[in-house]
């Protein structure tokens, strides 16, 4: 099974333009960008024939060639990092497709492995995504968000079968502040999709949905059409995972980097 990594990146970002591009500070004072960041995740992942870059911005394409990464030129009129894996499926040949977006550094390379393994075992999946269960820091930095106004990272609900229900920038399901149980019953989206080729071209000719539309979610789109998405539940081994959403989440990223 040939299985090629995408990491779409965009500079037109509306919460965040230029993200891409953003520098965060590591453990040894050195900076690199957010793109660099996560092609050097990708790069751990074991089971990957290809990594590429794809993006409509000439800025991050001389960044990415700059570091070594294969760059895939797609157009601007892409509204999100399915679509635009979907431009650049027209360019390469897979029979699986992972998508590791471009904001997401801190994804240990077992996440995306652990997608390989969950299509691998079930023909029916469509799609498949990664989950994490809260720990009580994460809970609270979603918690914190919500407050101050900001939407930070997504959470999911689920079926007994690990089968998607919804997905939501809300903190779901709803839990009573002053009886928070150990372990936090809220599952963290992790922004990693694999996707079956036909799935991802089929996303393409679907419009967008208005649970999609309303949320911005770009995964509800597969759940209105009725495709089925594979929630894999996966374990942090110690590490704190959390994307960079928001310029806020520059220092959450730097303070996990300096205590790594």
């Amino acid at each position: 099974m040939k299985t090629i990594l995408l990491i779409p990146a965009r500079h037109a970002s509306t919460r965040y333009p230029g993200k891409p591009l953003a520098e965060l500070r590591q453990k040894d004072g050195s900076v690199k960008s957010l793109i660099r960041m996560t092609w050097e995740a990708a790069q751990q992942v074991r089971g990957i024939d290809a990594i590429h870059v794809a993006t409509d911005d000439a800025r991050i394409r001389d960044a990415a060639e700059g570091f070594g990464a294969s760059v895939l030129m797609t157009s601007p009129e892409a509204a999100n990092g399915t679509e635009r894996c979907a431009e650049a499926l027209a360019q390469v040949e897979a029979d699986l497709i992972v998508n590791l977006q471009g904001d997401a550094p801190l994804t240990p390379p077992w996440f995306v492995e652990a997608l390989i393994d969950r299509m691998a075992r079930d023909p029916d999946a469509a799609v498949a995504t990664p989950v994490l269960r809260c720990d009580r820091r994460t809970y609270d930095m979603f918690i914190e968000d919500r407050k101050a106004g900001r939407v930070g990272g997504t959470t999911a609900v689920f079926d007994r079968n690990l089968h998607g229900l919804y997905f939501s920038k809300e903190v779901i399901p709803w839990i009573d502040p002053a009886k928070v149980p150990d372990p936090v019953p809220v599952f963290h989206h992790v922004g990693v999709y694999a996707y079956r080729p036909d799935a991802l071209r089929a996303y393409a000719r679907w419009p967008e949905g208005e649970l999609e539309r309303r949320e911005g979610l770009e995964q509800l789109r597969f759940l209105e059409n009725g495709a089925r998405v594979a929630c894999v539940e996966v374990e942090a081994r110690g590490r704190v995972f959390w994307e960079l959403n928001n310029p806020a989440d520059v220092p959450r990223i730097e303070a996990v980097l300096r205590e790594g």
